[in-house]
């Protein structure tokens, strides 16, 4: 059994994205919307969609090579594989377990887990905890989405927001002596409001699973509750606001983005706004949206970045990492 451990960090990032982009001018030309009405409502001028051949186990891939290759570690010290995604269209083996065997990961303890855009933050709080407890080392946490396979493409409200896409890190096993770790997640959730966003069928001989959301609902909600949930994992990781180097929410709405960061008062932050030009990727969109940051080297190594993730459950988890 391995040693238990006083905590763990982000070791590299990368994402992976389709090559495919869709406008918004093209989005107009299929349904009853435009430009100015997209940007104007969720601010969203691009995103990319995956082929047809494309799977989220492809865009998982995609991103978790790349991550592991930056890390430097080999993929025999692999020891926990999580894929945090809500549009898995073959149930098994799990998309961890496919990220696994094209990667040459040999034994890990593989899963995937489902809180739809909650997803990533989740999965990097159990690959803390695990790492923690001792039962890994290093681990790789990946958030994949294809939300284009579940898209009423008539549906105005809902098919110009998302977009595919995937992001992964590797996080390791630290002595607690470095400021730069994972600090305590603050999770939970409103199931009460869970009907709020849907994805899937009304029974057997029910329709296709589409998603479904009540925007009034989740837009109310993330813009009065989720604060709160932030201002708690800063005060948890004992961090102030105001000391945040960058604020990475779940790329939903680029409203609900800006309101979140005002109310938590991080006022020094780079506050990632990548929805702009890949919509909402759902669990995908936190670990994309920092890996680009990073790329661009907004944020300094070791710096303190807030991370939250929120959507169906209704679920949210946040924490305080250090920036790669």
């Amino acid at each position: 059994m391995t040693a238990t451990t006083a905590g763990s960090r982000i070791l590299s990032l990368a994402h992976h994205q389709p090559t495919r982009v869709l406008t918004n001018d093209e989005l107009a030309a299929m349904v009853d919307t435009s430009d100015e009405w997209i940007r104007s409502r969720v601010g969203i001028a691009t995103r990319h969609i995956a082929a047809q051949d494309e799977s989220v186990a492809d865009m998982a891939i995609g991103a978790a090579a790349k991550a592991v290759a930056r890390a430097g570690v080999d993929s025999g010290d692999i020891d926990l594989v999580i894929v945090a995604t809500c549009t898995a269209v073959d149930r098994m083996p799990s998309i961890a377990a496919r990220v696994a065997h094209h990667l040459g990961v040999p034994a890990a303890a593989v899963f995937d887990l489902n809180a739809a855009c909650a997803g990533f933050t989740y999965a990097l709080a159990t690959a803390d905890q695990a790492i923690r407890g001792g039962g890994s080392s290093t681990a790789l946490v990946i958030g994949a989405d294809k939300m284009s396979d579940f898209l009423d493409w008539q549906d105005r409200s809902s098919c110009v927001i998302f977009g595919d896409g995937a992001g992964a890190a590797v996080v390791t096993a630290t002595d607690g002596s470095r400021s730069d770790g994972i600090g305590p997640v603050v999770w939970g959730s409103q199931p009460q409001r869970g009907s709020a966003i849907v994805l899937g069928t009304s029974g057997p001989a029910g329709p296709p699973a589409l998603f479904r959301q009540d925007g009034h609902v989740v837009y109310r909600w993330a813009v009065t509750s989720l604060a709160p949930v932030a201002r708690q994992a800063c005060e948890r990781a004992g961090v102030a606001p105001a000391d945040l180097a960058g604020v990475v929410t779940h790329q939903a709405n680029l409203r609900i983005i800006e309101a979140v960061a005002k109310r938590l008062g991080a006022t020094n932050a780079v506050v990632a706004r990548d929805v702009v030009d890949s919509g909402n990727t759902s669990a995908a969109s936190v670990p994309l949206a920092l890996s680009k940051l990073v790329e661009r080297a907004e944020i300094p190594s070791g710096a303190p970045v807030l991370l939250l993730g929120f959507g169906a459950g209704l679920s949210y988890a946040a924490q305080v990492v250090g920036c790669p």
